[in-house]
């Protein structure tokens, strides 16, 4: 199984399309000698996923197509070569997700036929066993369902540690710190912008554009900020032997 967890989109307005990922992901398509992709758009709520799909193939050297090119959204799963899920709303991609019937053939397609997974954003947040660390806003009346479960930690992507001036709300850390004091059991992974995490061959690797660590948070447990990936392995250890 071959995952791309990427925490955003771009580092910069000006930026190709996950051009800090590009290295990794350029390496993995020729290896593999993948010719295209399907991109998963339900996240994508103000813009157009097509012009979606023509950015990423720029950004990629192959051809995406979006779900609604092919016969149905199951036939071009099946048919992936390279699925990618974009960044957008997490609650309603992950409710798509679910009314299209594409949860079990997805797990399937990345676990069973090794088609690699490529998610930024929203598209990060449901490879994870549930959506309930995304930043993003319920926009519908949804449940909390099951995500895809590919990743077995809850991931926080955009995450920010800044104290902004005149903010009274609680901080993002303050936040984490809450879902772990509810799910004592679970682990947090948060990732900031222009970092991702690339799961390989049983191996988990950290990358940053920046340089900058990545924090996990746990219940009863002090912030643990990490600049490299054995750390991580060796705090969670479970989740190489889980993918």
């Amino acid at each position: 199984m071959e995952l791309f967890l990427l925490s955003n989109g771009r580092v910069s307005s000006e930026a190709p399309l996950l051009s800090y990922a590009h290295p990794q992901l350029h390496a993995m398509i020729a290896r593999r000698g993948i010719t295209s992709a399907v991109l998963v758009p339900y996240a994508i709520l103000r813009s157009d996923p097509a012009q979606r799909a023509q950015e990423l193939t720029d950004a990629l050297g192959i051809t995406v197509r979006t779900l609604d090119e092919f016969a149905s959204p199951l036939a071009a799963i099946e048919q992936a070569e390279l699925i990618v899920v974009s960044g957008g709303n997490t609650w309603f991609l992950n409710q798509m997700l679910h009314e299209q019937g594409l949860i079990v053939p997805i797990q399937r397609a990345v676990r069973e036929r090794n088609v690699p997974y490529v998610g930024w954003s929203a598209g990060c947040n449901v490879a994870t066993p549930s959506i309930r660390t995304t930043n993003d806003m319920p926009v519908r009346s949804s449940v909390v369902l099951p995500a895809l479960g590919l990743f077995p930690v809850q991931i926080n992507p955009h995450y920010l540690d800044a104290h902004v001036s005149g903010h009274m709300g609680e901080t993002r850390d303050e936040r984490l710190a809450e879902f772990c004091a509810v799910n004592p059991g679970e682990s947090v992974i948060a990732l900031r912008e222009g970092s991702f995490l690339h799961v390989s061959d049983g191996h988990l690797r950290y990358y940053s554009a920046r340089g900058e660590d990545f924090k996990v948070f746990r219940h009863n447990a002090p912030i643990a900020a990490y600049h490299d990936t054995l750390p991580l392995q060796s705090l969670v250890p479970f989740v190489c032997a889980a993918v």
